[in-house]
């Protein structure tokens, strides 16, 4: 099982975590944050198998997957 964490502090909101997810995990909040700023969150998070792409392509690196202990 996976542990899916964004930090909207660093995030921008620019999608690309979400378009590179091969499992749909991710997808876009319908609410925006105090910045006016509409973030990631992990509607799937079961479903993550931990690839890292989310990661690897964030370019404010504010996504981590994580195997849940």
């Amino acid at each position: 099982m996976a542990s899916v964490l964004i930090d909207k502090r660093l995030c921008k909101g620019c999608g690309i975590c979400i378009e590179f997810c091969p499992k749909k995990v991710l997808v876009m909040s319908d609410e925006m944050d105090e910045r006016g700023i509409r973030t990631p969150h992990a509607r799937r998070e079961q479903d993550c198998s931990l690839c890292g792409l989310c990661e690897l392509y964030c370019p404010d690196f504010a996504i981590c997957a994580r195997r849940k202990k």
